[in-house]
């Protein structure tokens, strides 16, 4: 390890409106997609996880196969 100093982090700029809309719709987007999983059916002997036909990998114990 070194012992140089970090610089401070500079403050960031506030967002814009458009930002705030667009950050606001992206949780809502989120919550929807839990709300949703909440009452889906559970599988049996199913994997765990992100459902890999929406999210386009299937990845089981570091193995990726791409569909």
């Amino acid at each position: 390890m070194t012992d140089t100093p970090t610089p401070p982090e500079t403050p960031r700029p506030p967002l814009s409106e458009a930002a705030k809309r667009a950050l606001a719709e992206a949780e809502a987007r989120r919550q929807a997609i839990d709300a949703k999983g909440a009452f889906a059916q559970k599988e049996v002997g199913g994997r765990g996880g992100l459902e890999p036909a929406r999210y386009g990998d299937w990845e089981i114990k570091g193995l990726t196969s791409d569909f």
